[in-house]
């Protein structure tokens, strides 16, 4: 599980089939083979962790499935990646429950200044759109956000300058696709209507 605060901007420094190698500014001396780190909002599994020139980089696998619906299929090195590392026992939720899997793509339409933040317009796929709310929390490569509002498939977000700061939404551009995972308590509510009688 994750808040969908952003810890870290990694860095993809190697890309070999479906794995990816990645330099943090993390401890990875607290990082146990086989823990998950969300990266960009995908959940993934550190299957290796070595350092090297200084740098501490750690290593995940990534399934075929996984480069379908997501956006890692366009991972190249030098893509900088918003990471986080999962909850433990204790910790502050700070943004909202986060579980890294990505239920899709969307697409950034547009960017507008809005005073020193910015507002993004993005498309969902239309599957996903009735899970979206206004006001609603939405994870957008893993950063945890609300939601302002929704017209159709289309919905509008807005990021403050910290948060352009310390995750890579700083550096996006209209045309790029993040990874979407819709609120988890909305798939259920969503869900148990089905079955009203």
């Amino acid at each position: 599980m994750f808040t969908g605060l952003i810890t870290d901007v990694g860095k993809v420094v190697a890309r070999k089939d479906g794995q990816f190698t990645i330099a943090t500014s993390f401890k990875l001396t607290d990082v146990d083979m086989g823990a998950s780190i969300c990266c960009d909002g995908v959940c993934l599994t550190v299957t290796g962790i070595s350092a090297d020139g200084g740098d501490t980089q750690f290593t995940v696998d990534v399934s075929n499935e996984t480069l379908s619906k997501t956006a890692l299929g366009a991972w190249a090195p030098g893509r900088r990646v918003n990471l986080e590392r999962s909850l433990r026992a204790g910790d502050e939720l700070g943004g909202h429950i986060v579980s890294g899997h990505v239920d899709g793509v969307a697409k950034i339409v547009s960017i507008t200044q809005d005073g020193e933040s910015r507002r993004f317009l993005l498309e969902a796929p239309e599957h996903l759109a009735r899970y979206i709310a206004p006001k609603g929390s939405i994870a957008l490569d893993g950063t945890s956000l609300t939601v302002n509002e929704v017209a159709g498939s289309r919905f509008g977000v807005n990021l403050i300058p910290h948060s352009l700061t310390v995750t890579t939404w700083g550096a996006k551009s209209q045309g790029d696709t993040v990874n979407l995972e819709v609120d988890v308590f909305a798939r259920y509510v969503a869900r148990l209507m089905e079955f009203r009688p």
